[in-house]
């Protein structure tokens, strides 16, 4: 309900009238959905090893987890628009909420039995996946309904998702240092299921309806008329095809992304294994970094909208790369290494702002859960890949070289990457205007399927780059 009694809808966008309400529902679930995948981040790869005490095999779950999350993910954006991202969100979640319920349960059992854990993992990783976007595409809709500035409501949605990598973790490490994995596996469900209920039951009924079927007159059009899955499809592709700059970003992190799964599926707790500090350690790395990253985020909330942002883009991802797998690979005591994730952390937290504002700045509504779905699977899709890699790595070459090379890797890719044309763009389109002191030329924007009816809101012009 909004302050005067009445739930928000489309009218309170047509009328100006500011409510929050939506806003603050997506990044409760947000919050709470995310906090039990941080959770289970450190349980579930813990859980493997020790009760296998393999390193391939722990990357194995990694991969069973994040394969199907990626596909599945990939698939699913033409049904987030056509069902509607809250209905997706709630659904997706109860998925997942019993799913992970059953790891624990069939343990305590006597009944789990690797192969039968694999199969849990992967149901889970494709049920998050559309879970997970849904909530992503009801972000610039309620900002719409709270009447903030699209990089604000994305910055508050990366200061959720960090807060969730700061208690996650916290609470999982605790957890598996005094009580075993089990009890963080059971927190994962429980944070699913809230969540569920949070979409469900406190998000407006008007709010996150099919895509297709809003256009600018606010009635929902004739179902039948609307292009068949596989055109949609199709449609996210060819709209990506036009995106030099969304391309440019998908490449370099797919890359980076593959790199940080290697490092917190396997060399993370293969390094707090032998280190001595347990897995403790590894809730007290990960919370360093993202209290930090809360900061950061914080700080794109509020000045985001006058930073240059390729800058400040290229300046993060040197902070929150490199240095930790370097730090990890010396005998620096624990406290050092908190300090440089803490660093790292700093630079992470304006990543996600600058990058889901591009996004919403760049994709037309319509299309946003389909071209998401694509770009987030594309830019995702490393990271299944990330523990086998990883996992194999350690057991033939050990620990120390891998985090060296992997810290060679990321330090490359960042910035050779970041030495490409179309990066420039980046500073050019900025929520409804135009960066400050850039010339531009107009161009027409690529849009399949045209209707202007369905893209009521202008996008400036920008120069593309061919690069």
């Amino acid at each position: 309900m909004t302050a005067t009694g009445v739930r928000a809808t489309d009218s309170d966008v047509i009328s100006g009238r500011r409510t929050l309400l939506p806003l603050v529902g997506v990044l409760a679930a947000m919050a709470v959905s995310l906090t039990g995948t941080r959770v289970s981040a450190i349980a579930l790869p813990w859980f493997a090893l020790v009760t296998t005490g393999s390193a391939t095999q722990t990357g194995l779950v990694a991969f069973c987890e994040m394969a199907p999350y990626v596909v599945v993910k990939a698939f699913t954006g033409p049904l987030v628009d056509r069902a509607g991202p809250r209905t997706i969100s709630w659904t997706t979640d109860l998925i997942s909420a019993a799913a992970a319920a059953a790891v624990p349960l069939l343990h305590t059992a006597d009944r789990l039995s690797f192969p039968l854990l694999l199969v849990l993992v992967a149901l889970i990783g494709a049920a998050r996946g559309p879970g997970d976007l849904a909530k992503d595409v009801m972000v610039p809709e309620a900002a719409d309904h709270g009447r903030l500035p699209l990089e604000r409501a994305a910055a508050l949605a990366g200061v959720t998702e960090r807060l969730a990598a700061t208690v996650g973790p916290a609470a999982g490490g605790a957890l598996i240092a005094f009580l075993g994995p089990l009890p963080g596996l059971a927190v994962n469900a429980a944070c699913f299921a809230l969540g569920s209920v949070i979409i469900a039951l406190v998000l407006p009924r008007g709010m996150g309806r099919p895509a297709e079927r809003v256009p600018s007159d606010g009635v929902d059009t004739d179902p039948s008329a609307e292009p068949g899955y596989w055109r949609r499809f199709g449609q996210g592709f060819t709209f990506l095809r036009g995106e030099p700059l969304l391309l440019a970003i998908i490449v370099m992190v797919a890359i980076t992304n593959l790199l940080d799964a290697a490092f917190s599926s396997v060399l993370l707790p293969v390094w707090a294994k032998e280190s001595g500090n347990g897995p403790s350690a590894i809730g007290l790395c990960a919370s360093a970094g993202g209290l930090a990253a809360i900061g950061g985020s914080l700080i794109a909330a509020g000045v985001a909208h006058r930073m240059r942002r390729r800058l400040v883009f290229f300046g993060g991802f040197i902070l929150a790369g490199a240095p930790r797998f370097l730090i990890l690979a010396s005998p620096a005591p624990l406290w050092t290494v908190l300090v440089v994730f803490a660093v790292g952390g700093f630079g992470a937290g304006f990543l996600n702002p600058i990058l889901a504002a591009v996004t919403y700045e760049r994709v037309p509504r319509r299309l946003l859960g389909r071209v998401k779905a694509l770009s987030g699977s594309l830019s995702w899709s490393g990271i299944p890949l990330g523990g086998l890699i990883g996992g194999a790595a350690v057991a033939s070459f050990g620990l120390v070289p891998v985090l060296l090379a992997g810290g060679a890797a990321y330090f490359l890719t960042t910035n050779l990457t970041g030495l490409r044309p179309e990066w420039r763009e980046m500073d050019r389109l900025r929520g409804k205007g135009l960066a400050p002191d850039t010339p531009v030329v107009p161009q027409p924007i690529s849009d399949p399927d045209p209707d202007p009816d369905a893209d009521p809101e202008p996008r400036a012009p920008l120069t593309r780059s061919v690069g």
